[in-house]
């Protein structure tokens, strides 16, 4: 046996013994031991300790055969490579170091100190020695200094006498550790093949810290919490989402207000001129519908800014569904009006019963039900609602809503585009009637911008993140509703406004050159 592992034998055992006498230490235990040498032999050690389990002088993996006594924890001084593999086999038993045991411990040893672990280190000092190797091949151990943990930094050694060096290490005095130390925001990391006083100095992991000199691992923030940038702490993520505050939400919310303004306008220039030819050629029912869901669709954007809530997750999407919906069907009733209206002059076609005021209202409504329909069912199976998004974006929590189901979602913008679509196959069949009452061919184009929009959407959409997500969407209802306003309704503004004398019914009615 070497000198070194004897001392810790009479270590080991002047411990077991000092536990057992003191009551207060480990009540009601009695600690035994069973010393195993290792032979700096791999597979002595993994042979050592399948014994020190089995309690047996044979090994038997998985099996106790000791009946007399528990195995409680096990101590091992072993190098680096065999401690790994020492731990991995008690691991799989759950076995402790003894030192989680004593971390609790408090008491009054035979001079008199309190001995208590304070931050995993004992709460006394300790006496500094320094051995001396003789000519004879003997040696003596001198006192040459003390530690004093409760002293000040810097001053908690104190060293009596200077130390005598073996002969190899005369020219230079051996080192605590060969690599220097490591600061806060970094971790330590063992240099393979070299001892655990070697390391490197890494960079903590995102999303993760290091908040004292030579840690062995950096600690993680919590999920609404990121790492300064020094990385020696964890600060409040920041709460962000697209508000009236932010550029481009005050450009939107004034891009929103202005149209639905513009929308009102619009609206009460056709109740001003209402009884005018131009008004009445138009259907004017499905105008002023079309213009009160155009001024709600604009409106509508100012839900998807500011600071989602509960209540505005949970209608925004329906309501912009809806009024939608409200806004297309009333654009492929126009269109299907022209058409039959058209249609029914023609000799030999009986469609005149389909001309009247009901049939667009039927329309409307039928369209309009369906996406009423799917927006219900989406509330009431799968909700949408606000939650703490803290993946997105790095060191932000952005508020945003939860959609509850994609596929609901995705549903209304298909059947949006279905009526659109429909409403540009009929609208371009009658692009080549009379102009002077088509709006054909205005409808076919509003219908092809509001298609293009919506096709652009849906990938721009998936890939964006956090807040651009709302500003997208929020883009796309704006720029589909301004495209139906201005192509329906610009046309017929200037000719109401500006050009007055060809609001007649003979200009109406007169065949286009």
């Amino acid at each position: 046996m070497l000198l070194e592992d004897f001392y810790n034998f009479l270590s080991l055992v002047f411990a077991v013994d000092e536990i057992n006498r003191n009551p207060k230490i480990l009540p009601n235990v009695t600690l035994g031991y069973n010393i195993y040498d290792s032979y700096v032999d791999l597979f002595r050690t993994v042979q050592g300790a399948v014994r020190l389990y089995s309690g047996n002088k044979k090994q038997y993996p998985n099996y106790n055969c000791d009946n007399s006594s528990v195995l409680a924890a096990v101590i091992e001084g072993m190098p680096p490579s065999f401690s790994t593999q020492y731990a991995n086999i008690f691991g799989i038993y759950k076995y402790p170091q003894l030192h989680r045991y004593l971390k609790k411990v408090y008491f009054t040893n035979t001079m008199g100190d309190e001995i208590y672990f304070k931050d995993d280190e004992m709460s006394v000092g300790y006496d500094i020695y320094n051995t001396i190797y003789l000519p004879n091949g003997t040696n003596i151990a001198e006192r040459v200094g003390s530690f004093d943990r409760n002293a000040p930094p810097g001053k908690q050694i104190t060293l009596d006498k200077t130390i005598i060096w073996e002969h190899k290490f005369t020219e230079s005095p051996p080192l605590l550790f060969c690599s220097n130390s490591c600061p806060p925001g970094k971790r330590k990391s063992v240099q393979k093949g070299k001892p655990v006083c070697c390391y490197d100095c890494l960079q903590c992991p995102e999303g993760q810290v290091s908040n004292e000199t030579d840690r062995d691992v950096c600690i993680k923030c919590l999920e609404d919490q990121w790492p300064n940038e020094q990385k020696t702490a964890c600060k409040q993520k920041v709460i962000t989402y697209l508000s009236y505050e932010d550029p481009i939400g005050i450009i939107l919310t004034f891009i929103a207000l202005l149209f639905s303004f513009m929308s009102a306008g619009v609206l009460g220039i056709f109740i001003k001129y209402q009884d005018t030819p131009i008004v009445k050629a138009n259907n004017r029912d499905l105008s002023y519908l079309l213009l009160i869901s155009l001024i709600f669709s604009f409106l509508c954007c100012l839900l998807f800014i500011e600071r989602p809530g509960e209540w505005t997750c949970f209608f925004r999407q329906a309501i912009f569904g809806v009024t939608f919906s409200i806004s297309v069907s009333s654009l492929l009733a126009k269109t299907f009006i022209v058409v039959i209206a058209f249609n029914a002059t023609k000799p030999g076609k009986n469609l005149r019963k389909w001309v009247g005021a009901k049939i667009p209202k039927y329309i409307v409504l039928t369209c309009s039900a369906t996406q009423v329909l799917i927006c219900v069912l989406w509330l009431i199976i799968a909700p949408p609602s606000s939650y703490y998004n803290t993946q997105s974006e790095v060191g932000k929590i952005i508020v945003e809503c939860n959609q509850g189901s994609a596929i609901a979602f995705y549903t209304i913008l298909g059947y949006l585009c279905i009526l659109a679509s429909v409403s540009f196959i009929i609208a371009f069949m009658a692009r080549k009637l009379p102009d002077t009452f088509n709006d054909a061919k205005l409808i076919t184009f509003c219908m092809l911008v509001f298609i293009t929009v919506w096709s652009f959407f849906i990938p721009t959409y998936l890939s964006a993140k956090g807040t651009a997500t709302v500003a997208v969407e929020v883009f796309a209802i704006l720029a589909s509703s301004s495209g139906l306003l201005v192509c329906i309704f610009a046309p017929k503004c200037y000719i109401i406004l500006i050009k007055p004398e060809r609001n007649r019914k003979k200009q109406l009615l007169k065949k286009p050159s």
